[in-house]
């Protein structure tokens, strides 16, 4: 087995599991999101965009059913030994095998919990799921349960995400040695992951977010290469990633000289980001965050430039996203805990005069102050000649 924690991590998140689904009065809990079954067992895959279930019940059995391709892969990975195959062919339901397994676990009018919330879920699954258990068990939406318990990080978690750290760092360095007038964007996208990689790191859950000119005000990734002209602004969101652990940066540079609204746009996200540190603190709430970093915006007249949301949790994530729950949204009722890790960022686009700014790093909450986990320092970044 090739797992990246030792045995009593992960029966320390099987008892925290198993604690809150007592709380929950479930019987058992059916896991699609490929995250909860990394984090709870060592399983890693991309499979999950093929049907996969992992059966969890409140006595602490484990059943993975999955496709004969991801046989090995759960046996290689994770500590599962109840690993059953769905059966490829014609008009094969796995749903129906679920339910066989069920009725075989003898939870048959159990309470149970379901992840529906996921990439692993797709809509005809849910529908399929709905259809074949509703008369069998009292099914209950657990989406948020294992979630809300991976927010919070254990020792053996920070360790990775300090790893993956280290490794954004290193890729804004990369980036740096590439960024001048004349520079191909796949040439800089190109040796911010190559650093990411020869650091021992892995794929993002997604693409890194690259663009310059006015592609910069875009926060999404998208497909097309540009060259950097003498004067022009390149925006990059990127994160280290390692054992699937992210850590996230984001960072506007300037090409040339930057303009008069650069720098005004900069000093606001450097407020912003300033206020929100100050709410990163146990007992503050996701919605606080987004409070603070607004208010900060607005004092600089940047309301139509913002967005409505600031920030989010890191973990352990898969494609498409590395973006975990909570959210730092207006009224997100979430509460900051010691040892979260949660990613701020300030994001400013004004389309009327096509400039972009932006700034964000990630941080471990402590018992009082937060800890950036990056070293790179706020300053506007310029690259000129």
């Amino acid at each position: 087995m090739a797992l990246h924690f030792t045995s009593d991590e992960y029966a320390a998140r099987m008892n925290r599991l198993t604690a809150r689904m007592a709380e929950e009065k479930l019987d058992a809990m059916l896991l699609f999101a490929q995250e909860s079954m990394y984090w709870l067992t060592g399983y890693d895959t991309f499979g999950f965009c093929f049907f996969q279930c992992l059966v969890v019940t409140a006595d602490g059995r484990k059943l993975l059913l999955t496709r004969s391709a991801d046989q090995r892969q759960a046996r290689h990975t994770s500590n599962l030994s109840d690993i059953r195959i769905w059966m490829d062919r014609g008009e094969a339901n796995p749903v129906s095998q679920l339910k066989e397994l069920l009725f075989e676990m003898d939870l048959l009018g159990a309470r149970i919990g379901v992840e529906y919330d996921t990439q692993g879920m797709t809509g005809a699954i849910g529908l399929e799921l709905n259809e074949q258990l509703t008369s069998f068990a009292d099914l209950k939406d657990s989406s948020s349960l294992i979630p809300m318990l991976r927010a919070v990080k254990s020792a053996e978690e920070i360790a990775y995400v300090r790893q993956a750290a280290a490794l954004a760092d290193r890729a804004f360095d990369a980036a740096m040695e590439e960024i001048r007038p004349g520079a191909d964007e796949g040439r800089i996208l190109a040796a911010m992951q190559g650093a990411i990689f020869e650091g021992g790191g892995d794929y993002p859950g997604n693409e890194f977010v690259i663009g310059s000119g006015r592609d910069a005000l875009l926060c999404r990734y998208k497909s097309g290469r540009r060259t950097l002209d003498a004067d022009d602004q390149i925006t990059l969101e990127w994160a280290g990633s390692y054992r699937h652990y992210h850590a996230a940066l984001m960072r506007t540079v300037i090409v040339g000289r930057p303009s008069s609204r650069h720098e005004e746009m900069y000093a606001a996200t450097r407020d912003a980001l300033a206020a929100a540190e100050e709410k990163l603190r146990p007992g503050c709430t996701f919605g606080d965050l987004f409070e603070a970093h607004s208010s900060a915006m607005d004092r600089h007249d940047m309301m139509a430039h913002r967005l409505n949301a600031c920030g989010y949790s890191l973990g352990a994530r898969f494609t498409p996203s590395w973006m975990d729950p909570p959210m730092a949204f207006k009224d997100n009722p979430a509460i900051i805990e010691p040892n979260m890790v949660i990613f701020q960022h300030m994001i400013l686009m004004d389309s009327v005069t096509e400039t972009a700014m932006t700034l964000g790093r990630t941080y471990l909450t402590t018992e009082g102050e937060p800890e950036s986990l990056s070293s790179l320092p706020l300053d506007l970044p310029v690259k000129s000649g």
